[in-house]
């Protein structure tokens, strides 16, 4: 992902003083560079996405991420769905209707690239591509089933932050995977709070949690959709490609919706704080991003970014400035993150759960994958732990993480968008460096960067990862990342797509191009 964010002209003749940062984000949120010339609807197109996220749907009721006894298909006549012959054919209804839901959004990013359309018809089409999902069986990933489960702990008076989903047997337990069923909670006190919440409505029904915990995360969805275009008028890109990138991507609609992650509600307080912070309306931005940070610790590596944009508001010198705006940072964020853990009823023990997720061992982890092949080809020689190859290469990665945080932040000194911008940046060198990597995060920079101005190669690239980001991970949450047959064609998929993007029917297949 490479966007190039736009700058506006200056003439050599002039001797005019430029505006400073702020008049000319105001100025772009105002009068945008090049008008919009939607024409509409396509209708076609967001039925066709309709189609495929129905499909997803309907297999994944026998292909996702499935309950260990589903009381709505056990001892019916409808079982045979879960097994043999049904199973396989639940799978290729699922990924057929990943591929009618790749296909619209590809259509329709053609359409928002060539100005056909306006961010109303994205709208349209998140909004109908995302219903059918919100009643999907979990799809992609059963960590629904852990959020769950860590809420019924904090409500039968466990703390989720000490003991696992094993630590009390039920049937929200049952179907937590097995990797994390003695694994303390990594979530913050505020989604602690709502999955507690979740857990008690329902009065721990699995089937009514997963619909219920769904409906709780959309509202990132929501507060993402309502920031995009603000954020794209301070960044100098377009709303209707924002949206297309980020809420109408199937990377999100499938992984964080479909998958009922809590990632979802994470970037929508995110998206929405940094609005806010760029808006000028500095304490309810940060105390946004702060309530971001209680539902994933992630959050917090935008905090520090966005007070150079506060502090480039203030008067005085740039070191009396910076002070006062991380003061009074610091103090809304303890305000509100102390406020969500009072609340929960909860300590700070799910700081150094935050480990737990080393555990995940997959190559799209930079480190993790370097620790993996200097392991391989040692072996190859002699027998050697591979921990130590895993903790040595994860040690240097956190290290050139830092060393990115660090320079992206000293970069950022001078606030306003290019603040933003960086934070896009070092957001995608934690999902990459982090030592454990899934493929839905990186949407965190994504949302971050999507209301830059993207070039046609940029788009491009962030086609090609988004598709074959998606297809990384098997319906009922395993990784194909060591499926090298299956990762191959996923490739060719995505680079399909993605020249796609730009241009209509690239293999010649058809006469004309319908919308």
């Amino acid at each position: 992902m490479a966007p190039t964010p736009s700058s506006p002209s200056t003439s050599a003749a002039s001797t005019q003083t430029a505006p400073p940062a702020a008049t000319r984000a105001t100025a772009a949120r105002d009068v945008p560079a090049e008008p919009e010339r939607g024409r509409g609807v396509p209708v076609r197109t967001i039925l066709l996405g309709l189609a495929g996220v129905a499909l997803i749907a309907l297999g994944g009721t026998g292909a996702g991420a499935t309950l260990k006894r589903d009381p709505l298909l056990a001892d019916t006549s409808f079982s045979w769905i879960r097994y043999g012959h049904g199973y396989d054919l639940a799978n290729v209804v699922l990924y057929t209707g990943v591929g009618l839901l790749v296909w619209a959004w590809v259509r329709l990013g053609r359409m928002v690239h060539h100005r056909l359309v306006d961010s109303l018809a994205v709208l349209v089409a998140i909004t109908a591509w995302t219903l059918p999902l919100l009643f999907a069986p979990p799809l992609f990933s059963k960590d629904v089933y852990s959020y769950l489960a860590q809420g019924q702990l904090a409500l039968r008076g466990f703390d989720p932050y000490a003991v696992g989903p094993a630590a009390l047997p039920s049937p929200l337990s049952d179907n937590v995977s097995w990797v994390w069923q003695n694994t303390p909670a990594p979530y913050g006190p505020l989604f602690m709070l709502l999955s507690k919440g979740v857990v008690g409505v329902t009065d721990a029904s699995v089937i009514g949690g997963v619909v219920v915990m769904r409906l709780v995360l959309a509202c990132g969805l929501a507060l993402l959709c309502w920031s995009l275009p603000g954020l794209a008028g301070h960044l100098g890109g377009r709303a209707a490609t924002a949206l297309w990138l980020t809420a109408a991507n199937p990377l999100l609609l499938v992984h964080l919706v479909g998958g009922a992650h809590n990632d979802l509600l994470m970037v929508g307080f995110l998206a929405a704080g940094v609005l806010l912070v760029l808006d000028r309306r500095h304490v309810p931005g940060i105390a946004l991003v702060t309530l971001a940070f209680s539902v994933k610790a992630t959050a917090a590596v935008a905090l520090p970014f966005l007070v150079w944009v506060w502090a480039a508001r203030l008067e005085g010198p740039q070191r009396s400035r910076f002070l006062k705006a991380c003061g009074a940072s610091v103090a809304v964020f303890a305000v509100v993150f102390g406020a969500c853990t009072v609340a929960a009823g909860v300590d700070l023990g799910w700081i150094p759960a935050l480990s737990t997720s080393s555990s995940i061992v997959n190559w799209l982890s930079i480190p993790s994958a370097v620790g993996d092949v200097a392991h391989t080809v040692v072996d190859w020689f002699v027998r050697v732990d591979p921990a130590i190859f895993l903790t040595a290469a994860r040690g240097v990665g956190s290290l050139v993480l830092l060393w990115i945080a660090w320079t992206q932040w000293q970069a950022a000194r001078d606030g306003g968008p290019e603040a933003v911008r960086r934070a896009a940046i070092t957001m995608l060198a934690v999902a990459l460096l982090s030592p454990a990597t899934l493929p839905w995060y990186f949407s965190w920079p994504l949302v971050l960067a999507a209301g830059l101005a993207w070039t046609s190669s940029g788009l491009v690239a962030a086609t090609l990862a988004s598709v074959w980001l998606l297809l990384v991970t098997f319906p009922d949450g395993d990784t194909a990342l060591y499926s090298w047959g299956y990762l191959l064609l996923a490739f060719g998929v995505s680079v399909l797509a993605a020249v796609t993007v730009l241009r209509p029917d690239p293999l010649g297949l058809s006469s004309r191009y319908d919308r």
